[in-house]
């Protein structure tokens, strides 16, 4: 008996000990080692505590930061959406070592910096894997999650679909779209002429149409379907930002992971009929179609001997990239543009004249060129992306020992690039970093700072977002018909509470008051 319990502790040992090693090498050793790494070329940062990191800091700060309201004139909300890196800029500097439990996190504030990482080609800084929910969402195949080569076979078959060329001749879905939700409006206000309207709504809802119409075309009513279905998985997704993830947890049939999977199939079945119809019309001869899906189908299938560039799954992921990407950064753009332009109705006004001038009034079609020639609506929208853009800041994670404009960061290093500190740093944009001025672009975006990539709503390098002219063209088609029919403020009830929700959204909504021209 006692041979068999020494046998038992023997094997016991043989095995939880290189268990505890690895713990410790983890969790203290290594946070130690590259703590004093970093301390050794001057790069500082709050300890780090043993499992936890700063975990507890920045959930405090958070919390705190949620229950803040900024004047509606201030445009700094970096006090709001990222106060961990606002407090510890000012401790520490623009480039600092925080922990997200055991893991290092590098604090990317210098600009020289964000571009070296953002226009690296070689895969040395890829995405962190982003949780089950946002999978479940936007799939594992589209352009956003891939890397290497998988990113450039589908870049080449989906860019085309983006060209300027291309985007012009979908000006008139994108009128459509807005004069119906326009139209609603008017409607409204015809009575009284003036109405008040929660816009970020109905953003929402004019964008997600859009999107149906221009990457589906006579599929927009099954296109809607997927985007209800993603919408409720961008809610899920949500409300599991904050919780433990359990490794494993998302394959337990809990009743979330049961609704997902739900939801999953439902946008994977609709989306699978909606290319296979569009397949089987390419066999008959009929084309593939002129919209998004089309085109990109199109060069799907102009590989050597027929061969198809990406898979049924590859196809369906993008789509769903589509609808993500398309709908709610435009939806966001449009919401915030609205608010500066309600705030300050001076600018409102010279953007009326301009629209006037360039695309005749109410009731006159648009056309791309027109849009184009819209120089005050761009930079509006420029310096919109800049204080107010859809995404605050995004992450890397370095695959190999990397030397970042004189930093050595260890493999394994997450990567933190908070554009709304980058777009409020004194030094790159000038002592009026925190105002609203759309002169600063007047320029160009190369020009409009003391940095030529200052700007980084839509990122940099090769992967910078593939959407933009698409978005830039309809939050300008929508802003020209808004513009033509009416003037605006923000409502008195507006709460001045931006807050990140994966994307920058007023926490209250934007309540806009509408008074007929």
């Amino acid at each position: 008996m006692v041979d068999l319990m020494a046998m038992v502790a023997t094997t016991l040992a043989a095995v939880l000990l290189p268990c505890l090693f690895t713990a410790l090498v983890h969790l203290v050793w290594r946070p130690y080692a590259v703590a004093r790494a970093f301390a050794a070329q001057g790069v500082r940062g709050p300890a780090y505590r043993f499992l936890v990191g700063n975990t507890r800091e920045t959930g405090a700060m958070q919390s705190a930061a949620r229950r803040e309201v900024l004047d509606r004139s201030c445009h700094d909300i970096t006090t709001r959406v990222r106060p961990h890196e606002r407090v510890w800029t000012s401790l520490y500097g623009k480039v600092f070592l925080w922990w997200s439990g055991p893991k290092p996190v590098l604090n990317v504030g210098d600009h020289d910096m964000v571009r070296r990482i953002l226009s690296d080609k070689s895969g040395l800084y890829v995405k962190p894997y982003p949780g089950p929910a946002i999978m479940a969402m936007m799939g594992t195949g589209g352009l956003v999650f891939t890397e290497g080569e998988v990113w450039a076979r589908h870049h080449g078959v989906v860019h085309p679909a983006f060209a300027m060329d291309k985007l012009k001749m979908m000006t008139g879905a994108f009128e459509a779209c807005a004069r119906e939700v326009i139209g609603a409006w008017k409607a409204r206000a015809a009575e009284t002429k003036e109405v008040t309207v929660e816009v970020g709504r109905q953003f929402m809802e004019l964008t997600a149409d859009v999107i149906s119409h221009t990457a589906f075309g006579s599929s927009y009513r099954q296109g809607k379907e997927v985007f209800w279905a993603q919408k409720e998985l961008l809610l899920m997704a949500l409300a599991s930002m904050n919780k433990v993830q359990l490794p494993g947890l998302q394959y337990v049939p809990t009743k979330n992971n049961v609704r997902r999977w739900h939801l999953e199939r439902k946008v994977r079945g609709t989306l699978m009929a909606i290319i296979e119809e569009r397949m089987s019309a390419a066999r008959e001869a009929r084309g593939y179609g002129t919209d998004l899906l089309g085109l990109m189908l199109e060069a799907n299938n102009a590989g050597d001997a027929g061969q198809r560039v990406m898979s049924m799954d590859e196809i369906i992921d993008e789509c769903k990239t589509f609808f993500f990407a398309g709908h709610d950064t435009t939806a966001h753009l449009l919401t915030w543009a609205m608010f500066l332009l309600g705030t300050y109705p001076e600018w409102q006004q010279r953007l009326r004249e301009e629209v006037l001038r360039e695309c005749g009034g109410a009731g006159t079609p648009l056309h791309g060129d027109a849009l184009n020639k819209l120089k005050l609506v761009t930079m509006v929208l420029y310096e919109t992306l800049r204080l107010y853009g859809a995404v605050n800041g995004i992450a890397r994670e370095t695959t190999a020992d990397v030397d970042i404009c004189g930093v050595k960061v260890p493999k394994g290093t997450a990567l933190s690039i908070p554009f709304v500190m980058l777009h409020r740093d004194v030094e790159v944009w000038g002592p009026d970093a925190n105002e609203f001025n759309p002169l600063r672009f007047q320029d160009g975006v190369g020009r409009a700072a003391a940095h030529p990539n200052a700007l980084l709503a839509f990122s940099l390098g090769p992967r910078s977002c593939i959407g933009q002219d698409f978005a830039m063209l309809e939050a300008k088609t929508t802003l020209v018909l808004i513009l033509r029919r009416f003037e605006f403020e923000v409502a008195p009830e507006y709460v001045h509470a931006p807050a990140n929700f994966l994307t920058l959204q007023p926490q209250h909504g934007l309540p806009i008051v509408l008074k007929l021209l």
